[in-house]
């Protein structure tokens, strides 16, 4: 998510914020939310205590380590559920005024959470002191003008795990491009009718908007005071007529993933690659353990020969928000937890995570060789790839909706209803007529 700087706001409340109502949050206004101000928290003397949410694994030893090089801040952390667990109890928080100090929340939710008004601008907090931590588009994925809602934690810049014993058995060249790709496919599955070249999961629209997002998609964007819907833009329609021939011919399977047949498949080799963001790797070794050295990892096949395009899945910040008493110790905590050095080597090796500091990403730690992926220091194609996401792609405010839309329709087109380029058209109008519904504005 990258928040314009001309991010249209429709009510204003005497706080300064704005709020519009939004499937899954609220559907009546909330109230402003009574934080304290920059200044205030200049006058707390002694520790101060802040609550912070996450579901990391293991994200209890970084904080410990926060608390120990930080004797006047303690932070307790609780895990009160991943995804719309942690969402829906920081929806109901916001509208009582009642939210923790601070809480993880994926790139993609960032502009929903901004229209509810609860989160904290960090920019008078010396936020952008960080600034030259990160990516670029990592930095855009949680700034709105000079305002700073967020600060990185982990990301996901994608690349292509392989089973390079697959393509070893049945004489593949690794793609890098993708028309090479679907010659792969084709070869692979015609050799042996149970092999594929990799799993489409239609249900889970994280990767398509990834792989969207390397090809150059804009889902939305901002025209004066209103918002701009082009998720069928002329890039992602060209990635889902991509998938379609694929998956018409065949040469894919079109599972559910993140499930146990889908583990199994890992485990045997029955898909050939999986395209996903640089955390794959933790999924992999953690649950697909038989299949160790078998594994290698490349760059996402190209569209262009000899281009460097990237897109990400995954990753997630760490906000503030207004009802902190201790905005100061809040914002120091934030620039921490993803700033530090150990405190990502720790999220690298303890939950899996892949941090979104580019000065962590030099750690010998993470550059070492991977012992399950044949000793390939998978890093060296991560860190690159990290640098090569476009910086100008836009979450839009309300992608809860746009990803269970997506979902449902290419379902049905996996089904046999439509073609994933209809289900697009289909999304398209819909989220207009949503977003339209909820109180924005959208242009043609």
């Amino acid at each position: 998510m990258r928040f314009s700087p001309s991010f249209p706001r429709l009510r204003r409340f005497s706080s300064g914020f704005a709020f519009v109502a939004v499937a899954l949050i609220l559907l009546l206004p909330l109230a402003a939310c009574g934080g304290s101000s920059p200044g205030s928290s200049s006058t707390s003397t002694g520790p101060v205590t802040l609550t912070y949410w996450s579901w990391i694994p293991n994200i209890d030893k970084q904080v410990a380590l926060f608390n120990k090089t930080h004797p006047d801040i303690h932070v307790n952390v609780a895990n009160v559920g991943a995804g719309p667990d942690e969402y829906n109890k920081l929806y109901t928080a916001i509208k009582a005024n009642n939210t923790p100090d601070l809480a993880q929340v994926e790139y993609q939710l960032l502009p929903t959470f901004e229209t509810t008004g609860g989160l904290l601008d960090l920019a008078p907090y010396d936020a952008a002191s960080v600034k030259n931590q990160y990516a670029s588009w990592a930095w855009n994925q949680v700034t709105l003008g000079s305002s700073i809602y967020a600060i990185p934690q982990d990301s996901g810049p994608m690349a292509m795990f392989y089973r390079a014993d697959i393509f070893k058995k049945y004489n593949l060249p690794v793609p890098t491009t993708w028309a090479q790709y679907a010659d792969d496919a084709a070869k692979l599955h015609a050799a042996d009718p149970n092999e594929y070249i990799t799993d489409f999961p239609p249900k889970n629209p994280g990767q398509f908007a990834g792989l969207a997002w390397q090809a150059g998609a804009h889902w939305f964007g901002v025209n004066g005071q209103s918002w701009k819907v082009s998720v069928n833009d002329a890039p992602t329609l060209q990635v889902a007529s991509y998938w379609q021939a694929l998956i018409s011919a065949k040469s894919v399977k079109t599972e559910a993933d993140f499930a146990n047949g889908w583990y199994h498949d890992l485990q045997t080799g029955s898909v050939a690659t999986w395209l996903t963001g640089a955390w794959g790797a933790g999924i992999i070794e953690q649950n697909a353990p038989q299949s160790s050295g078998n594994w290698q990892v490349a760059p996402l096949p190209q569209w262009q020969a000899g281009g460097t395009a990237n897109g990400d899945w995954g990753g997630s910040a760490t906000v503030v928000f207004k009802d902190s008493k201790h905005p100061q110790q809040a914002a120091e905590f934030a620039k921490w937890i993803s700033g530090n050095e150990q405190s990502a080597e720790l999220e690298f090796t303890g939950g899996g995570a892949y941090p979104a500091s580019l000065t962590s990403l030099s750690s010998s730690t993470i550059n070492g060789p991977v012992p399950f992926f044949k000793n390939q220091v998978i890093n060296g194609v991560f860190k690159q790839g990290a640098t090569q996401v476009n910086q100008n792609f836009v979450w839009g405010p309300t992608m809860d909706q746009v990803y269970s839309d997506l979902g449902d329709n290419f379902a049905n087109a996996v089904n046999g209803h439509g073609t994933l380029s209809s289900a697009l058209n289909a999304v398209q109008q819909r989220t207009i007529t949503f977003m339209k519904s909820q109180g924005f504005t959208v242009s043609p």
